[in-house]
């Protein structure tokens, strides 16, 4: 049964707006960019709940002067739970897909839509007014993915971490000592060495968190193993 909470707006910086929403009994976040110079929008993860990502794309009509829409639809990983809402969005918008190379097919398998172009670590996603910074965080699958949107100098960044990084952990990797490995290996050298403790992260279900408050606990992860 699907289930789905009011829009939030998490930032509202300079040129672009974040909002969310939570949807299916899983409390999958999607995540929704608007540039306000433009009215160009990504979304991250077409989750569940086709009316629920409606509502969160009309939500930011009032973000900016400029007509909103929908031009690059960004999924995080291939676990059906973040895809299922994918291909009825996709048929209502001109929206160009992307997702990781390694997951791309596994996508297109779930959904029956193609993915218009495969990510690769530090790829970008580009529509007008917005830049997003592609991260590899190999381990939650093979082909899992973050994007980092930085806003400049006096704004902090903010990373959509799929399933890859939350409040207390990295992703499941069923006990696999090599997955863990490279997922923790990714996750310590492409997020926690390369971003400021003041980095938003916003992961695929429950809490947001920042960097800072997760980098003390790197250690007693990579002890426990998961």
């Amino acid at each position: 049964m699907s289930r789905s909470t009011d829009v939030r707006l998490l930032h509202d910086l300079p040129a672009v707006t974040v909002r969310a929403c939570s949807v299916s009994e899983m409390d999958n976040n999607v995540y929704l960019l608007t540039s306000t110079t433009t009215g160009a929008q990504v979304l991250i993860d077409a989750a569940d709940d086709l009316e629920a990502v409606r509502g969160l794309l009309s939500s930011a009509a009032a973000d900016t002067p400029c007509h909103t829409r929908l031009d690059a639809i960004v999924t995080t990983h291939r676990h059906w739970d973040h895809v299922r809402a994918l291909a009825e969005l996709a048929a209502e918008h001109d929206a160009v897909l992307y997702a990781g190379a390694e997951d791309a097919d596994a996508i297109a398998e779930q959904t029956g839509v193609e993915i218009d172009a495969r990510l690769e670590h530090a790829d970008t996603v580009g529509v007008a007014g917005i830049l997003l910074d592609v991260v590899g965080l190999r381990g939650h699958t093979p082909g899992s993915i973050a994007v980092v949107y930085e806003p400049g100098p006096d704004e902090a960044p903010v990373v959509f971490t799929g399933d890859s990084l939350f409040p207390g952990g990295v992703g499941n990797t069923d006990q696999d000592p090599e997955r863990f490995t490279s997922l923790i290996d990714d996750v310590e050298a492409r997020l926690f060495d390369v971003y400021a403790d003041d980095t938003h992260v916003h992961p695929g279900h429950g809490a947001s968190t920042t960097l800072g408050a997760q980098r003390p606990q790197l250690p007693a992860w990579r002890e426990r193993g998961w």
